[in-house]
This record gives structure tokens, sequence and C-alpha cells, in this order.
């Protein structure tokens, strides 16, 4: 072999040059590459690890954020779609909001998230409950009876309320947002983030329109939530050590931060939206800025965008993507995590890494120096491991051995030293990354998990939905025929809830089946699932399970997971539950007209069994249906009483009709006889007669012509009441009416002294009313005027129409001597007159203004009486103001 390597290739450029330096000049060369080389490969294998992790975590950051708020955003769907299916089947009326009170306190219960539950009708009417704590809650009301201003109360699970000093002049909840939102997009909607006009915080509200069978627009169903909710969602989120999640609406308007920083500002006490970019927090606000850079509008933003920028001189990972899922609901989910979060420890031991590096060229250049003559054997070692640490993944330990010389055996220790803290650095890298990947997969198992769950529960509360819905159409309900309707209701809830047993019980009652008297319970109807079959006639007396009588009108549900040891049921398990296998049970109370009047009793077989809330409100609404039942069953009954009784009262009306026309008829003409032979006494046509005799003649003349005056109203009242009399309508100028009805009594006010007037607005259109029956009712206001009006007094007429023109109002009012506030509902009662000192010396029947009160309910008005004692009374017509040509 030749061993004279000298003398060919690149050995020759050196000739002259010492041996030391050049086997010192090539070994920190060696170094040098080696040095640079791993830390190149160092540098790359962890930036691009820290980059596959950080895409991860950003996506799966991302992918919970996205989940948990679908899931928050669901529930307003589902509270809203059951309220939704309660109106359609009649249970709950949008035209009658007092009834929602307790409903809506329940669902506030039920549903935990929702901050308030509202409800508001077209008619300007508002109800609102908004949970303060477990047991209070603050009720807020606007309707007629409040004069349409909003008022708070206090109030607690039992209903009592409070009212707070909180009063919203003119409150019309139509002009609210989430009123708004639900109008415009006619289907369920979220509204925009805004603010309540009680409290400096931001809402959003999901609400549902209300509509009849005519598509016309009944009122809006809300609930709302605190913005802030999502932000505690967000916190409950770790984004590696200070990594940041924040949403933002497409405007740049803050929704929710990971952060504690609230998304608005006070100014003058009202909370102002704050701009993501304006944000208090400096990562929050930089990557908000960096985002308005990289897009000129949010609305580019269709699918998830990973990106990064730099903060603060240092590289930060950035994943923004829109919310999927509500399509009116457009926010985007910011994922923000500084690289320093993964390249920390990697920046540390690469740094050790250049310096266990530099030191070791350090040693080795003096040691080359002083020993090169002697260190050409252990280059070539330190070479071939020099190697090896260029590729340290492999599996095998390469360990440097120099013998011989004890400086060369310390560096070669260091060196091995080095090598297996980078080793055990890379080691510690690569377990950490399996420990990630085996979080993200158990997590992505558990999501699947809830995801199941919550379709399982979603497909049993449409379950349920569905036999509600069958219920409310099945006609046996609305006809009130309670055994097969019971006999539908039981089959349909034993189905729906998948239990063996289901019945129904009510309390008995007394002889004529009005009271409940709680002393026995009795079973109408019972369904049995496995064998199919119906059946009736068991009994339960109090005196024999006194606790559980007394848990039945105590409580409306009584949930049972384990018959063996709830003491509510324990006098029931040897006798009738141990003997049928009976682990579990749910009892409802039925309320009908304000009072428990038997249960709802479903019973679950061989496998215990937790009744969860929707179960729960199951049972309730089957509860109600079987009420409802009751309700029209009693309501069938009193309809057929009602209509017997109408029978018989027009019965006797046609027979006190013919009675009447026949005694009119047999009074009338010897009365009229008797009146013509007065009147011939008077004239003295059969001799000279006395002035004592003329004054018994005069009594009688007046007596007989009240008497036939007396008849005659008896039966104009009896063609009206019998709807006999057709109104001739006509236009008729009101000027003219009224002085016509003047002209008529002016020879009375004339005889007491009696100015009579007219106060009328100029150009009044004429009215279509029968001229003669209202010359009539305002002749009989003014003769009832001048005769209880002292001499000397006034009586006049009033008119004036409403604003809108609708109406007009005809006033007869007069200074006489008035008459007592007790005294004004007898009135208009038939043969009764108001008495008193001065009314005793004034003749008459009784019957003018039964007279009046009905000829103008004819023309579809109303008359009201207004007085007082010694100053006077005004009687005011109130009559439709159908104008020519209308």
């Amino acid at each position: 072999m030749n061993k004279n390597i000298g003398q060919n290739g690149v050995f020759p450029l050196f000739k002259g040059v010492p041996l030391r330096r050049i086997l010192v000049a090539l070994f920190v060369l060696q170094i040098f590459l080696a040095v640079g080389l791993t830390a190149y490969l160092s540098i790359r294998n962890g930036q691009k690890a820290v980059n596959e992790v950080a895409s991860e975590l950003r996506y799966e950051v991302a992918n919970r954020v996205e989940q948990n708020l679908q899931a928050y955003l669901s529930t307003p769907r589902q509270v809203l779609r059951g309220n939704q299916n309660i109106i359609d089947i009649g249970l709950l009326k949008m035209e009658n909001l007092a009834t929602w009170e307790s409903y809506l306190i329940k669902q506030l219960e039920i549903f935990p998230d929702a901050v308030a539950l509202t409800a508001s009708n077209e008619q300007q009417e508002h109800l609102a409950v908004e949970k303060l704590n477990d047991r209070q809650y603050l009720l807020r009301k606007a309707d007629k009876s409040t004069g349409y201003d909003l008022y708070t109360y206090k109030i607690d699970r039992q209903g009592q309320r409070t009212q707070l000093p909180e009063v919203i002049k003119n409150y019309d909840a139509r002009s609210r947002p989430n009123y708004q939102a639900a109008v415009t997009a006619k289907k369920f909607s979220f509204s925009q983030i805004f603010t309540p006009i009680t409290k400096p915080t931001l809402l959003i509200s999901a609400s549902q329109p209300i509509y009849n069978s005519q598509g016309e627009l009944l009122g809006v169903n809300s609930t709302l939530t605190h913005v802030s909710q999502i932000g505690d969602l967000l916190q409950n989120i770790k984004v590696g050590k200070s990594g940041q999640v924040f949403i933002i609406e497409r405007s740049g308007l803050l929704v929710a931060s990971s952060t504690t920083e609230e998304p608005f500002r006070l100014q003058n006490g009202k909370p102002i939206r704050l701009a993501a970019s304006q944000s208090g927090n400096a990562f929050t606000q930089a990557s908000a800025k960096y985002l308005e850079t990289k897009f000129s509008n949010f609305d580019q933003i269709q699918s998830l965008q990973q990106l990064d920028f730099s903060f603060d001189g240092k590289r930060q990972f950035l994943e923004i993507r829109p919310l999927q899922g509500e399509p009116n609901v457009n926010w985007l989910i910011v994922v923000a995590v500084p690289e320093a979060d993964f390249m920390g420890q990697i920046d540390r031991n690469t740094q050790t890494t250049i310096f266990l590096c530099l030191g070791a060229l350090g040693l080795a250049t003096l040691l080359g120096i002083i020993t090169a003559r002697w260190i050409t054997q252990p280059i070539l070692y330190f070479s071939t491991a020099t190697k090896d640490l260029a590729d340290f993944t492999k599996g095998e330990d390469s360990v440097v051995i120099v013998p011989g010389i004890k400086e060369v055996e310390i560096l070669g220790e260091s060196f091995n030293e080095m090598m297996q803290h980078l080793r055990k650095t890379f080691t510690a890298q690569i377990t950490k990354n399996e420990e990630l990947e085996l979080q993200v997969k158990q997590r992505t198992q558990e999501l699947q998990q809830e995801i199941q769950k919550s379709i399982n529960s979603e497909q049993k509360l449409e379950k349920h939905n569905r036999a509600l819905a069958e219920l409310a159409n099945h006609r046996t309900i609305s006809e009130g025929n309670l055994e097969t309707a019971f006999k539908v209701i039981t089959e349909k809830a034993a189905n729906a809830l998948e239990v063996e047993r289901v019945s129904v019980w009510l309390f008995n009652s007394d002889a004529d089946g009005r009271l409940r008297q709680r002393t026995k319970l009795q079973c109408i109807s019972l369904y049995e699932r496995s064998n199919q079959k119906h059946s009736a006639g068991l009994e339960r007396d109090r005196a024999d399970y006194p606790i559980y009588f007394k848990s039945l009108t105590s409580a409306r549900i009584i949930a049972v997971t384990d018959t063996r040891t709830d003491l509510r049921i324990q006098e029931l398990w040897d006798e009738l539950l141990e003997t049928k296998n009976i682990v579990s049970l749910i009892n409802t109370s039925i309320w009908v007209g304000g009072e428990v009047v038997g249960t709802i009793l479903s019973e679950q077989i061989d496998i215990p069994r937790t009744w969860e809330v929707s179960e729960q409100n199951f049972v309730s609404s089957i509860a109600e249906f079987v009420a409802l039942t009751l309700e029209v069953c009693d309501r069938k009954s009193a309809e057929s009483a009602l209509r017997e009784a109408k029978e018989a009262a027009e019965v006797a009306n046609r027979a006190k009709k013919t009675f009447l026309v026949n005694m009119s008829h047999e009074l009338r003409t010897p009365l009229s006889s008797i009146l013509e032979i007065a009147e011939a006494l008077q004239n003295e046509v059969y001799g000279t007669v006395t002035e004592e005799q003329r004054q018994f003649l005069n009594t009688l003349e007046s007596s007989g012509k009240n008497l036939l005056e007396l008849i005659n109203q008896i039966l104009e009242l009896t063609d009206i009441e019998s709807s006999k009399i057709e109104l001739q309508l006509a236009a008729t100028f009101i000027p003219e009416l009224c002085d016509s009805s003047l002209s008529f009594v002016k020879n009375l006010a004339l005889q007491k002294n009696i100015q009579l007037s007219v106060q009328i607005p100029e150009e009044l259109e004429p009215i279509q009313v029968d001229e003669r029956r209202i010359r009539q009712v305002f002749i009989n206001l003014l003769s009832n005027a001048i005769k209880f009006t002292h001499d000397g007094g006034k009586v006049w007429i009033e008119v004036q129409p409403n604003s809108t023109n609708e109406y007009i109002f005809f006033s007869v009012v007069d200074t006489g001597i008035g008459m007592l506030s007790d005294d004004l509902f007898r009135l208009f009662q038939p043969f009764i007159q108001v008495e008193n000192a001065s009314t005793r010396r004034s003749a008459g029947t009784g019957l003018g203004l039964v007279m009046v009160q009905k000829i103008v309910e004819l023309h579809g008005g109303t008359v009201h009486a207004e007085s007082q004692l010694g100053k006077g009374s005004r009687f005011t017509v109130k009559l439709p103001w159908k104008k020519v040509g209308e």
C-alpha cells in the first residue's frame, strides 16, 4: 500500500506550513462546521415542530370556541321553539300576557343561561322576567293597567311582588332591537348586540315572531343573555401560556375576550361599544390592527385563515375563522398565540448548545496548539464523533474514547456530555409532542360524546313535542269526551316517555261534582304499555296514605328515582310498588280553576330512572292537557245548561210579550173611554159641574193620561226588546236636530223661566241616524233636565266629536238638583226613580231613561250619566259618526 498521501490532492498547498498550524486550523474548521450544522438543523427542526404544534393548537382552540358558541346559541332556539309549540296548541296566548308570568319564571329556572325572558304584543303590552338570583326575579310590565308605562317589580318564586321606584314612561317594546329584528326577519333571529335601558351592560337577544293562522303578527317572544357570559366561556379556554381568544363583529367591534377586559367602556354612565383595535390589552389591540391592515374589509373573510405577524419584535401566530351555524350571527373567532410560548425552551437549549460548542472549540484549539504533534489520532476520533453529532436523531449512542492523553480524555468526556444533553433535549421534545397529540385525541373523544348526548336529548325532545302536537290536534280533547280523551292521553304519554304505566287519578267530588274533597283518589284511566291494556276503577284513601296525599297537594311534581328510599311514597312501597316491581315514578299535579283536582302518575319498572328536566316538562304538559280536557267537559256541560236556560227565557219572553200586548189592548180601550167622558164632563156637556167636581175631573184626566203614557211606553219598550223596531237611517243635520229637540220643550222651560241654549262646533257634517228616534232621546233627556231644575236655572246641549272623528258626543247638561253618585246605577232600570226631597214631587213612569238607553244602543252607541248633588247633572250620548257617503 502506498503510504505517501502527501504528494497529491490538496496537501501540496500546505507545503512549508508547520504541521501544528495545519492540525489546529483543520480542527477548528471541523468544529465550526459541526456546530453550524447542528445549530441549523436544531433551529430548523424546532421551528417546523413549533409551527405544526401551533397550527394544531389554534385549530383545536378555535373548534372548541365555535362548538361552545353553537351550544350557547342553540339554547335560546330551543326555548323559543318550545314556547311556539305551546302557543300553537293554545296553552298560552299573545293577546293575554298576564298568563305568561309564572310560565316565564319557570323557564328561567329550567334554562339558567337566560338572563331574561320577554313577551311583547302588537297592543303595546310588554312582560319581562329577569333573574336576580335563585330565589328572586325582576318583573317588568307595561300594559293598559300601567298606562303603558314600564313598571318594575321584585318578585320571589311564590309570586309575591314589591314595586320598585323605577318607572319608564311611555314604554313601547315594539321599538326595541329584539322586537325589530324579529319583525324584520319574520322568523327566529338574533338581534345585534345592544344596550338595555336599565343597566350599563351589553345584551344579545334571540327573538321569535308570533303569527296567527291568517299570517298576522301577534307579537314577539324573546330571550336575553349577557354578552359577558360569552367572555366567561372564553376565559375557561387556555391557549398556551399567554395566548388569547377574542370574538369580533365584521364591523371590528369587540364581542368578548378571554381576558378580563369588558367589550365596552362607560361614558356618562352608558356603555359604549369598544372596537378590538382600541382594546386596552396590547396583544388584542395589535392582533386587531394587523387584521385591519391585512383585510381592508372583514366581509372578505369567508373561511379559516392561519396567519402570523410581528409584535414587539416577536413572531405571533394568528387564526381567524367565521362562526358557522347561525347565519344572522356574523361573528369572527380570533385565536392569537405568541411563538415564544413554544420556542422558549428550544431557544434556551440552542443557546446552551452554542455555548458548549464554543467552549469545546476554544478548549480544542488550545489543546491543538499545545499537543499538535500527538493529536492526529484523537482528531480522527473526534471527526467520527462529530459526524455522529450532525445526525444525533439515530437510535444508537456514539461515545468518544481517547486513551493515553489526559487532556484529550477530558475533552472527549465533555463532548460526550454535550451529545447526551442534546439527545435528552430532543427526546423531551418528542415526548411533549406525543403527550399533546394524546390530549387532543382525548378531547376530541369527549366532544364527540357530548355531541351524541346533545343529539339524543334533541331526539327525545322532538318525540315529546310530536306527541304533544298530536294531542293538541286530537278531536276527543276538544269534544271533552273524558273516557276516550284520557285513554288517548295516557297511551301517547307512555309511548313518548317509554314507561310501563301512565294513569290519570282525580280527587273525589261532592254530590254535584263540583267541590274536590281530596279524601280519596280515583283512577279514571290506566294504560299498561307492555300489553297495551286500558283499565280504571282503582282507589286510594287519604286515611291510608296521608304522607303521599300531602305531597301531592304541596308540590307540582314528585320525581322519584328510587321508590325504595323516597319518604314521600314509602307508604305505597309494600302494597302497590314492590309487587309490580315499580322502581321509579313521577307524579304531576292537575290544576283546574286554581286548585289541585288530581294527578298524572308515570311508572318505570325494572331499571331505575333519573327523570330529566325535559321529561318533567313533558309530564307537566300532559297534566295541562288533562286539565284542558276537564275544562272542556265542564264548559260543554255549562253550555248545555245555558242553552236550556236560554230556551226557557225565550219562551217566558214570548209569553210576556203576548201578555203585555193583550193587557195593553184591554186597558187602552176602557181608558180612552174614561178620558173622553172626563173631557165631556169638564166641558159641561152633561150639565154644570162644581169647582170641587172640576178638580176631581182634572185629577182623573191627569191620572188617565199618565196611565196611557205608561202603557204606550211599555209597548214601545217591548217592541225594542223584541227587535221589532227597524231604524230609518238618513242624513241628519246636527244643528237642526238639536234646535228641533229644544223647540219641543220650550213651553216647559218658559213655565219655570229656565234658559235653554246649544253649543255646537261650526261646519259639522251630517250624521246617519234615525232622526225621529234620536229626537225622542233628546226630548226625554231635556224634559228630565227641566223637570229637576229650579226656576231660573239653565239647561243646554253640548256637541263635540272625538279627536279621530270616529264618534260624536251629545251632552244634555242642567244646573238642577243633581243626585248622589251611588244612585246613578239605578237610573236605567225600568220602573225605578231615584228619590229625594225634590223628586218625590215630580211624576214619572221610570221608563224614559230606559227608552233612551235602548234607542241609543240600537244605533251602536252608549249613554253615560254624571251628577253631583245640588250642582246639576250631565247625560252624554255617544254615537258612531256615520257621516254621509261612508
